[in-house]
């Protein structure tokens, strides 16, 4: 049996569930959230908790028990707390700025970047720190590789956009090797 899959799912207060054979719901009450389920799997509701069991030990199921149970405590979580990253910018004159809802990126480049967030994502900037928060854990990380994407940290001298507390691995640089 899957480790992940049979530990059962706490629904905090302020979060409703609509269990179908194929979807289940979760609200709050600002957003909706749907993940939809094999065929085989079963989703019930004991009390304030949710258990994902399935029919049978086929290898597709087997597979697929504990990442639906997982998509839907992500999703009961995001709701509940929602989800977070945060980025560091490192660089002489790298800097983010909200402009609106947009976040501006001056980044070394000949020009600066504008960064439209997806609906349901909220973007926060310090001068070299960058906080990305929604309810879709997929797409909070998306956006946060996006805007990683743009000036990646180099090894050389570590500039660039980095998670925090990520390790950016360094090279030694041609003049360190000695001459000889």
């Amino acid at each position: 049996m899957s480790r992940i899959g049979k530990n059962p799912i706490n629904i905090p207060e302020g979060i409703t569930l609509e269990i179908d054979k194929k979807v289940v719901r979760i609200k709050n009450s600002k957003n909706t959230m749907e993940v939809k389920i094999v065929p085989d799997i079963k989703v019930s509701q004991k009390d304030n908790s949710l258990i994902v069991e399935r029919s049978s030990d086929r290898r597709e199921l087997r597979a697929m028990h504990g990442t639906t149970r997982q998509l839907i405590a992500s999703a009961v979580t995001g709701l509940s707390d929602g989800f977070k990253k945060e980025l560091e910018i490192i660089g002489v004159g790298y800097q983010a700025v909200m402009e609106g809802s947009r976040l501006l990126l001056k980044l070394g480049y000949s020009h600066d970047i504008l960064f439209e967030p997806p609906e349901g994502i909220d973007i926060t900037a310090g001068k070299n720190s960058i906080v990305v928060s929604g309810y879709d854990k997929q797409i909070v990380g998306e956006v946060s590789a996006k805007i990683r994407s743009f000036r990646k940290p180099e090894p050389y001298k570590g500039k660039g956009i980095r998670y925090k507390g990520e390790h950016v691995r360094r090279k030694q640089g041609k003049t360190v090797g000695g001459v000889g």
